[in-house]
């Protein structure tokens, strides 16, 4: 796990994280006011994105991560090298970047057996001076995933 700002990132990191931040901005959260961005880097270079999508009923409300996944694979892109996120709220400038929940990682997950790699994850908070940039397997420790349920012919699209 990798600490740093902003302006330590690569350039394909900075960008990743300005198309997050882009995103998050359409996020629609009325409930809890908390903005979610996320973009996705398939391993052809396109940028998918996705931003957090809250509902009355709370357990159908749907993650920035999750969103850019399903956006992808409507777009028939599976295979990912990397994914930004970044969060906060207008009340609350979070000085600590937010990391993608369980549901998240393991869909992460899943997508990194797809990808045959360890996908590279970048959260930063909202004014982007806090910035880590772990990895699926960091953050998902002993993952459940196909393998368990000796599957090995997954469609990796």
């Amino acid at each position: 796990m990798i600490k740093c700002s902003f302006k330590d990132l690569k350039p394909y990191q900075q960008e990743l994280l300005l198309e997050a931040e882009k995103a998050m901005d359409n996020a629609y959260c009325p409930y809890s006011g908390f903005s979610v961005g996320a973009a996705l880097l398939t391993e052809n270079n396109l940028t998918i994105t996705g931003s957090n999508v809250e509902n009355a009923s709370y357990g159908i409300t749907i993650c920035a991560e999750r969103a850019a996944i399903i956006r992808a694979n409507a777009l028939g892109k599976r295979r990912f090298k990397s994914i930004a996120v970044i969060a906060g709220s207008k009340k609350y400038n979070a000085k600590e970047p937010t990391a993608p929940c369980g549901a998240c990682r393991q869909m992460l997950y899943e997508s990194s057996v797809i990808s045959e790699r360890n996908i590279e994850i970048i959260i930063s908070n909202t004014d982007k001076t806090n910035v880590i940039i772990s990895s699926i397997i960091e953050l998902l420790p002993l993952a459940f995933g196909p393998e368990n349920l000796n599957n090995k012919n997954l469609n990796a699209g």
